[in-house]
């Protein structure tokens, strides 16, 4: 059975410095690559920080620098590279998820909740659809940061022939400081909720606004217990694994899915 593993990358950002990032990523990655892990996970607006300056730091999707970086990274390095960024697509600006594969080609999730406390809702544009990626035997659900709070939307909502819609939820995070605990609470609670695993990267440091970022960077597994959990404010890299054998056996013992309510979202996700 396939072995997922997964990388966590929890580092301080330079504020609205796309080069200086990409950079430090590089140098904080050293020789890593796809005989040591299948995903690398980065935070959310990783080359920026969590802007709202999207008018002025936004790049063009077709031309984005930093998604050519997470696309020359995947492929240097044989594993796939993720995280989200700052772009401009057809006149909108999103914060976007990029998942970048070894062979060059990508999938995006434009991130659904805004964060209103920070007007980020008046900065970006709101995405619309739920997207699900395959690595190695896994389906992966993506989300942002603020969507990890909303149930609703990263509920499990599996096909009338099919017990699970997806078996590993991703979140990249700039989660403040102040708000730590619902973090780490969260991320446990969609982990047992939908009977997964559970991916957390978020930053450290502090920001221009002076904000600052714990990171308590999480993987977390089905049952809601931590495999990786660094509960301190300091950069590190560190790398652990997945198992689809373990979580079937899991989800077949404890068979909590069988009494889950069906439901359907207004917009058209779900049945």
């Amino acid at each position: 059975m396939s072995e997922l593993r997964t990388t966590l990358v929890q580092c301080d950002l330079r504020w609205e410095d796309p080069d200086a990032n990409c950079r430090m990523l590089e140098e904080t990655l050293g020789d890593l690559d796809g005989n040591d892990t299948d995903l690398i996970v980065l935070p959310e607006m990783f080359a920026t920080g969590f802007t709202m300056n999207s008018r002025e730091m936004a790049e063009p999707m077709a031309e984005s620098r930093t998604v050519a970086w997470l696309q020359g990274q995947a492929t240097r390095r044989g594993c796939v590279v993720t995280g989200s960024v700052a772009v401009m697509d057809n006149g909108d600006y999103f914060n976007r998820l990029v998942w970048a594969r070894p062979d060059g080609s990508l999938v995006t999730y434009d991130k659904r909740h805004l964060f209103r406390m920070a007007g980020e809702h008046e900065r970006y544009a709101m995405g619309h659809e739920r997207v699900i990626v395959e690595l190695k035997g896994f389906r992966i659900l993506l989300s942002v940061c603020y969507d990890l709070r909303f149930p609703v939307w990263l509920r499990q909502q599996p096909g009338p022939d099919e017990h699970f819609e997806y078996d590993a939820l991703l979140c990249v995070a700039n989660w403040p400081a102040p708000r730590r605990h619902p973090w780490r609470v969260l991320l446990q609670a969609r982990a047992i909720e939908n009977l997964c695993p559970v991916i957390g990267v978020n930053r450290v440091g502090e920001d221009a606004k002076g904000m600052s970022y714990a990171g308590d960077s999480m993987l977390v597994d089905a049952k809601g217990e931590a495999l990786l959990d660094e509960p301190r404010d300091i950069p590190f890299l560190k790398t652990g694994s997945l198992s689809l054998e373990e979580l079937r056996s899991f989800r077949e013992k404890f068979p909590a899915w069988r009494d889950a309510d069906h439901f359907g979202l207004a917009d058209g996700v779900g049945y």
